[in-house]
């Protein structure tokens, strides 16, 4: 059996997979020939080909990484075991993905590869020239360099970054295909990026478990699928989510479900669905009997049917990325008379600004609208859990915390996310909010002490959720940036070399660098508060007088950037918010000056708050080193005071 599943799994997904993709061709018409010029039936059908096997052989090497940091023990066979799969799954992605550079050249060349000298120099120029030659050129290297560091690195915290090294080297992939220069174009991005990384993460997570089956015992398998499960379960919601968003984008409407491409969605929905109900009875029926002989043989039985349902999924997908679907992609381009504000963003010019649509306007942000579901939920759950076992949470850090996600999902996802590609007064807004507003609510949440009580301990070797906040709390690295001095530094320095640098030019313009702006600020926000009057155990906590010394430098430096950005003559990305052909509200120069007093204003109230709670702080810790004194002195008699004076009388005498 153990010989069996091992073969019979892989062997099966690979079967469906391509049994499904070339079904999905012919049905969707994805290989057809081209009306003008034809490169050819291998360029045709080698395109999807291999993209299939890119898109496997990430899932192989991304699902064992993340067991590798989250599930497996270091002290244990299964932990070098499942390396070793990963280096092999690098190795393939990198292979393939050359591959498929070449023949996504030739089928936009119209011209069947060759080993002549002309093919190679226009081969070498679309790679390094045009953005998809780069994206797979880029896609090629991240797949070489992670097959050198799954052979060359062991360490659990080393792996984590490589992890991430891969994670963030799917971003140049994930820009081309079907998210084209369109209105919906940076949504598609991210709908493909979260799709195709999670899906990895669920899929190379369970055929990762098959190959490890002969270095598994019961007792193993038992503590490694439900950490599975878990990953899988966060995986199936996530795909789900961005796979309706790109189904949205590009589908279009429900008339057009009846299309090729239409039905093609539909049974991938169908199979994502049964994959989904695999889950379900994973986690009621057999994880908790995984003991038992009988519960082990249906796992593997069901393992290897859930494998041919993901088989059906990916070949359907990749015969999708090179289907037309039924909503063209428009570039600005093609637009009939267009407007400077498509021109520069893809989407026509909002109407103007009330109070009305400031509050009721939205425009999803798939990343950070999942990110604030999931860190509500976790949240919520931890304060539970605790309640359950007779233990208090304080009603108001929940509450605090609630109000920072609903102020978060709102900054990403609301009218600032509408109107801060056209008014500076809007980004300005949205970046005080990121900064000042919301860090001094989830600070006060105190989400790090909540997870280190609810978290379970794990003591096999691995690392849960719960090992890698304590080894993020307690790193050199985090001692250094939530140092008072070091926060401080880098909350103030950040304002001005974000505006006076290339980063604001890059933030405004590509949708990557957007969510870089909002990771940072609202990091580098969150280690500033936390340095002030945070609870939880990160970092150093300075003095209270340093504190408010901290917060008066701060208000200053907001004050002169404010007062900066309402006396320039001059006019920050004149090329950008000074071209968009508004009609509309303030002019470009009257919105930056209204921008600068969002900086001192917005930015200055939280300032004041938090001078207010630091100073209640101060108080309370003097009351409660007073009375510690008090009861000191009522135990041994002030001792300390009799010793002082004692002292002070020997030295007067003559």
């Amino acid at each position: 059996m153990q010989r069996i599943a091992r073969v019979s799994g892989p062997a099966v997904l690979l079967l469906v997979a391509f049994l499904a993709l070339l079904a999905a061709l012919s049905f969707g018409g994805g290989a057809n020939p081209g009306i003008a010029l034809d490169p050819g039936a291998v360029v045709r059908y080698g395109v999807p080909i291999a993209k299939l096997v890119v898109d496997l052989s990430i899932a192989l090497s991304l699902g064992s990484l993340a067991l590798v940091i989250f599930a497996l023990s270091s002290r244990e066979k299964e932990f070098a075991r499942a390396l070793d799969i990963a280096a092999a799954g690098s190795a393939v992605w990198t292979v393939a993905a050359a591959a498929s550079s070449i023949l996504v050249f030739s089928s936009i060349a119209s011209t069947p590869p060759s080993l002549d000298e002309a093919f190679g120099q226009s081969l070498g120029n679309f790679l390094t020239t045009y953005p998809v030659g780069r994206a797979w050129l880029t896609t090629t290297l991240i797949g070489a360099a992670l097959t050198v560091l799954c052979f060359a690195v062991r360490n659990v915290t080393a792996l984590g970054f490589v992890t991430v090294f891969a994670i963030i080297g799917l971003i140049p992939l994930s820009e081309q295909g079907h998210a084209g220069d369109n209105a919906t174009h940076n949504a598609a991005i991210t709908a493909i990026w979260l799709h195709v990384l999670f899906a990895s993460f669920w899929l190379g997570g369970l055929l990762t478990l098959v190959l490890l089956r002969r270095v598994l015992t019961p007792e193993r398998m038992a503590a490694i699928l439900p950490r599975y499960s878990t990953i899988a379960l966060i995986a199936f919601l996530i795909v789900a989510a961005s796979g309706t968003v790109s189904a949205v984008i590009r589908v279009g409407s429900l008339p057009n479900l009846l299309t090729p491409y239409g039905v093609l969605v539909l049974v991938k929905i169908t199979a994502l669905g049964a994959l989904g109900l695999f889950g379900l009875f994973y986690r009621r029926a057999i994880i908790s009997r995984l003991t038992h002989d009988n519960a082990r043989k249906l796992f593997w039985i069901l393992a290897t049917a859930e494998l041919a349902f993901m088989g059906l999924a990916e070949g359907v997908a990749s015969a999708l990325a090179v289907s037309a679907p039924p909503v063209d992609a428009v570039s600005a381009s093609t637009i009939e008379n267009i407007t400077p504000a498509e021109y520069l963003t893809g989407t026509p010019l909002p109407p103007e600004l009330t109070p009305a649509r400031f509050l009721a306007s939205f425009n999803l942000d798939l990343l950070w609208a999942i990110l604030c579901f999931f860190a509500l939920f976790f949240y919520l759950a931890g304060v539970w859990r605790l309640r359950r076992r007779g233990d208090r949470w304080p009603w108001y850090r929940t509450a605090l915390w609630v109000s920072g996600i609903v102020v978060l999902f709102w900054t990403t996802n609301g009218a600032l996310n509408v109107y801060e590609q056209f008014l500076f007064s809007m980004h300005m807004l949205e970046h005080m909010l990121l900064t000042m507003v919301i860090p001094v609510l989830l600070v006060l949440g105190a989400p790090v002490t909540l997870a280190l009580r609810t978290v379970q301990r794990r003591d096999d070797g691995s690392r849960g959720a719960r090992e890698w906040i304590l080894l993020l709390v307690h790193s050199r690295v985090a001692g250094v940036l939530t140092h008072p001095l070091v926060a401080a530094g880098l909350f103030a320095a950040s304002l001005w070399v974000f505006y006076y640098s290339p980063l604001f030019r890059w933030a405004t313009f590509d949708h990557v660098g957007h969510e870089w702006m909002i990771f940072h600020f609202l990091i580098v926000g969150y280690l500033f508060v936390s340095t002030l009057v945070g609870v939880d155990p990160i970092g150093n906590q300075a003095p209270y007088p340093l504190r408010l010394i901290l917060l008066l430098a701060t208000m200053a430096l907001h004050a002169f950037f404010g007062l900066a950005l309402i006396s320039n003559a001059g006019l920050f990305l004149s090329d950008w918010y000074g071209a968009m052909g508004r009609q509309w509200g303030a002019s470009p120069l009257d919105d930056q000056r209204a921008a600068g007093g969002i900086a001192w204003s917005v930015g200055e109230i939280p300032t004041v708050s938090l001078a207010i709670i630091v100073a209640i702080l101060w108080s309370r810790s003097d009351g409660r080193e007073a009375k510690r004194r008090d009861r000191a002195a009522d135990r041994d008699g002030d001792a300390d005071l009799e010793a002082y004076n004692a002292m002070l009388a020997e030295r007067s005498r003559p």
